[in-house]
């Protein structure tokens, strides 16, 4: 009940459509491969899933194949037409709108289980993963198909070369991790980067007490500290950490920001409040 590339290519050609280089849009042409993406997202009959970006809707087959409950959202209205021919037959539903401006309470309809399926490109992914983990708590699990270099960043741990603010952003909310690898060769067209598959678990509680702490604050200190991360903490956080903040937080002044888990993040703030 998925799309070969064959079948992608004359949907394509029948309705006269280009994809757009724009919109990243990079459909994905192995049904083993959508197959896979839906038995690491764990749905199942009773689950709600909504997919971002479903194009000409394998993925969104595979999903609705498991008997979850499928919400794909697309941006494309040259896609959409052929998305319902693909996919509403099958019982999924699909919406119109841009899930960075998306109003995400109306979409899930009072629902507070759902879970997140998408192939993102890349100007859209660190933003759409953010702002969901800050907004919209509704979504209690993602699996995001993304450039391998963003789904390292989503996942790095500390001391890592990716590990940066989005990282400890991630960790704040959730627990991330990389669980596949997608080579180039399964998508149309084949992009110039292979793809990573991230699954993101959100916490019951967030790492760092709230109480204690303002995300608010805790970010702009993290966005801070990473604006200069290859500067001694001490220098890139003079003027809104004082001295004595780091001693009782137990943190070394002369520490990188690389080095900071998100505990650490957390009492760094709240010495420096």
């Amino acid at each position: 009940m998925t799309l070969s590339r064959r079948e992608v290519s004359e949907l394509l050609a029948r309705h006269g459509i280009t994809p757009s280089r724009a919109l990243g849009q990079n459909f994905v042409v192995d049904p083993n491969t959508v197959r896979r993406i839906a038995r690491l997202a764990g749905v199942g009959p009773g689950d709600r899933v909504v997919e971002v970006g479903p194009g000409l809707g394998s993925l969104t087959l595979a999903l609705a194949e498991t008997g979850a409950q499928v919400t794909a959202v697309e941006l494309d209205r040259y896609l959409l037409p052929v998305l319902r021919e693909v996919v509403e037959p099958h019982g999924v539903r699909v919406v119109e709108g841009d899930a960075l401006r998306l109003d995400w309470d109306s979409l899930l309809g009072g629902h507070d289980r759902w879970t997140l399926v998408a192939n993102l490109p890349y100007n859209v992914a660190a933003p759409l993963v953010a702002d969901l983990l800050d907004g919209v708590p509704q979504i209690r699990r993602m699996l995001v198909m993304v450039q391998r270099e963003v789904g390292e960043r989503l996942a790095a741990d500390p001391g890592d070369p990716a590990y940066g603010a989005l990282s400890v952003k991630v960790a704040y909310w959730a627990e991330a991790s990389v669980v596949g690898r997608v080579p180039a060769t399964v998508f149309l067209p084949k992009p110039r980067v292979e793809s990573a598959l991230v699954a993101i678990e959100r916490r019951s509680v967030p790492a760092v007490d709230p109480a204690v702490v303002a995300p608010e604050r805790l970010f702009e200190l993290v966005r801070a500290g990473f604006s200069q991360r290859r500067k001694m903490l001490r220098r890139s956080l003079s003027g809104i950490v004082a001295p004595e903040a780091f001693e009782r937080a137990g943190i070394a002044p002369e520490a990188r920001p690389e080095e900071l888990a998100v505990e650490d993040w957390g009492r760094l703030a709240a010495a420096a409040a």
